[in-house]
């Protein structure tokens, strides 16, 4: 695949190694590497180191405190995280509502709101998915109801990463009955401060409280927070997705979960004596994700081709590619963690949940990152899910490609 880099992309590849080898604190990398939460100094320990250096916000603008990148700049980037093990960001704020403001905010928004969340003053949080509006988000029955020059707003929203980390968040509400569902819905930002904003958590199938159910109560929240125009917000949502289901694009992570599970295969479980990679049916379950991954890799590269060709600046451009991508995405990462997890076997199932959010007080059972093998395969089943299912994805490209 690296025929698409140029030299000057080697060298930044090169320099981006070894920052995050001189760069990224132990105590961090030991987390990742043996799957201990991260707790919320952590993420943004890490966030202002990437801060100081003018990397945190690869798909910024310069004008916007971004680092001018080229699309390889921006994928060598974000595969290098992956390889180096480096902690994952809270993604909300810098790589979704950042690019939202950047392309429809008004000057004053860009002022008040880009500055704090590329400092990592601002934490933010998404609010798209409720209890009756999941995958088929345009059926959400939160309301914004005027009143003034400000919003009055009523509802839920439920699966609400990170919301108990966050300051901001931005959500999607209802301020029109008229038209079609996908019409009269507004894209409004929400200090969560504001009275009447109520929080409960939602522990997870891996033990951990990531998400939130999110209840508004006349909320009351100024016109100016609105971005874009009023009762539009539906394009803004789906230009937002694009970025969400793209990320980053490139799959530092799955190549190191990948070279973790041949090794693991090749040195350590054995099957009847023998290592794992000599069983003909576990190996073949490997080359076949080794051969999805590398597949989804040259459909990635192709797609920054593309796009550089057409002086595109990245996933707003995007169409199909984003859906695609999202839904071969998630399976890779799914079927990895459950071929890790048949790797391991027994030694994955003395599952501590203090271990995996503190460290262990004495020796573990086995290798230490067996500990998160359990959590990280159940944890990873909403990946298929999230950011619209995977079934709805198959539906968008099929209209879009068959014009079914």
């Amino acid at each position: 695949m690296d025929a698409t880099f140029s030299p000057e992309d080697d060298e930044f590849r090169m320099e981006v190694r070894k920052f995050l080898r001189d760069a990224t604190p132990p105590e961090l990398k030991y987390k990742v590497d043996n799957a201990i939460s991260m707790h919320r100094e952590d993420v943004l320990t890490w966030h202002r180191v990437l801060y100081k250096k003018g990397w945190v916000a690869p798909n910024w603008p310069e004008e916007h405190g971004g680092p001018g990148w080229t699309l390889n700049q921006k994928y060598i980037f974000d595969e290098e995280l992956g390889l180096a093990g480096a902690p994952r960001l809270i993604t909300f704020g810098i790589n979704m509502c950042g690019p939202v403001l950047i392309g429809f905010g008004t000057e004053e928004q860009k002022k008040r709101f880009l500055p704090p969340m590329l400092s990592s003053e601002h934490v933010w949080c998404q609010g798209y998915s409720e209890p009756e509006a999941g995958s088929d988000l345009a059926s959400l029955r939160t309301t914004a109801v005027r009143d003034g020059d400000e919003w009055v707003i009523n509802g839920s929203k439920t699966w609400t990463t990170k919301a108990h980390w966050a300051d901001w968040c931005f959500l999607l509400a209802r301020t029109s009955d008229a038209g079609r569902k996908q019409e009269g819905i507004t894209f409004i930002l929400v200090d969560l401060k504001t009275p009447g904003i109520e929080m409960q958590p939602i522990v997870l199938m891996d033990g951990l409280h990531e998400t939130n159910m999110v209840f508004y109560t006349d909320v009351r929240v100024p016109v100016e927070n609105t971005i874009g125009e009023i009762d539009k917000g539906w394009s803004i949502g789906k230009y937002l997705l694009a970025h969400e289901r793209m990320s980053g694009g490139s799959l530092g992570t799955h190549k190191t979960l990948l070279r973790q599970l041949k090794e693991i295969a090749t040195q350590d479980e054995r099957s009847n004596g023998h290592p794992l990679a000599e069983d003909p049916d576990f190996a073949r379950k490997i080359a076949e994700v080794d051969i999805k991954l590398r597949t989804l890799e040259a459909f990635n590269l192709r797609v920054i081709d593309k796009n550089t060709s057409k002086g595109a600046l990245g996933s707003q451009s995007l169409g199909v590619e984003a859906n695609v991508f999202k839904v071969r995405n998630s399976e890779i990462q799914q079927r990895l963690t459950e071929l890790k997890s048949k790797a391991i076997g027994y030694y994955g199932m003395p599952y501590v949940l203090s271990a995996l959010n503190d460290g262990w007080n004495e020796s573990p059972i086995g290798a230490e990152y067996a500990n998160g093998c359990t959590p990280a395969y159940l944890h990873f089943r909403k990946l298929s899910i999230y950011s619209g299912s995977n079934e709805i994805q198959h539906n968008i490209i099929a209209k879009a490609e068959l014009g079914l």
